[in-house]
């Protein structure tokens, strides 16, 4: 199985910290060039300096902050000029919880442009030399409830299935080029999005959050949440050559907790 990633460059959003640094971290096992983007230049330069670099790798970051799609894109133009991107992962934290009828449509406004307005510039950018190289991949970290909405994140179910069918889509228009396109969706991980969450869940149903975090565990077939760098190892697998051929999925890393196909 191909899984070598030498000489090739990935640039992952969000990459300071959680799913993002997982799935950084995983794809420089694999001898790949990093390009870390967030808003914080002292975690991204901790972050960079902890990644494998056995294999000569060169790593670099780039400072935007994804509440400002000009400055996420100014970044990236300016890095693509003398640099090309084989793989791109689009990860951004999550809108915050709350139901769907009460969400103001700004927040609806806001999440759309911090996700997929963010995800489409950052694509749109690293295509041309994706295609030149006859080689990419677009792998967006979003959300199990584009199969099933999860109660209390009304903003974020809404947009999360639009960056879906907005990737389905491009998976389908960017195949013939050797570019595929997936999602991968994070069950319960250790991360501070998902201690959001379970506190979120405490606070609605006045309940702590250790009663909470039972529940959650009790649907999980694997019996415990997952850990960043399990879910890392499927971003990773999926930017790999050997999974060439998959194309406009939405992976599943949850530990069969999904209730459906």
């Amino acid at each position: 199985m191909n899984l070598d990633l030498t000489n090739k460059t990935a640039l992952v959003c969000g990459s300071t910290q959680g799913l993002g640094y997982a799935s950084a971290a995983e794809l420089a096992l694999l001898g790949c060039n990093l390009v870390l983007m967030a808003r914080n230049e002292e975690k991204l330069k901790e972050a960079l300096s902890s990644l494998d670099s056995s294999k000569g790798q060169q790593h670099q970051y780039l400072v935007a902050d994804f509440t400002d799609t000009t400055a996420v894109k100014d970044a990236t133009d300016g890095f693509i000029k003398t640099n090309t991107i084989h793989i791109l992962v689009n990860n951004t934290g999550g809108p915050p919880g709350g139901a769907a009828l009460t969400a103001r449509p700004e927040d609806f406004l806001a999440a759309f442009n911090n996700h997929l307005i963010n995800n489409h510039n950052l694509t749109q950018a690293v295509v041309p030399g994706m295609k030149a190289a006859g080689f990419g991949r677009v792998i967006n970290i979003i959300s199990p409830s584009v199969k099933s909405p999860i109660a209390g994140l009304g903003v974020s179910n809404t947009i999360r299935a639009a960056v879906a069918n907005w990737a389905k889509t491009l998976a389908t228009e960017l195949g013939p080029f050797g570019i595929t396109v997936n999602n991968v969706l994070p069950g319960f991980t250790k991360t501070v999005r998902a201690d959001y969450v379970i506190a979120s869940k405490a606070k609605a149903g006045n309940i702590t959050e250790e009663e909470v975090m039972k529940q959650l565990v009790a649907e999980i077939p694997a019996g415990r949440i997952g850990q960043p760098e399990e879910f890392g190892a499927a971003v990773a697998f999926l930017a790999s050559p050997a999974a060439a051929y998959i194309n406009g999925i939405n992976l599943p890393v949850d530990g069969g907790r999904l209730g459906c196909l």
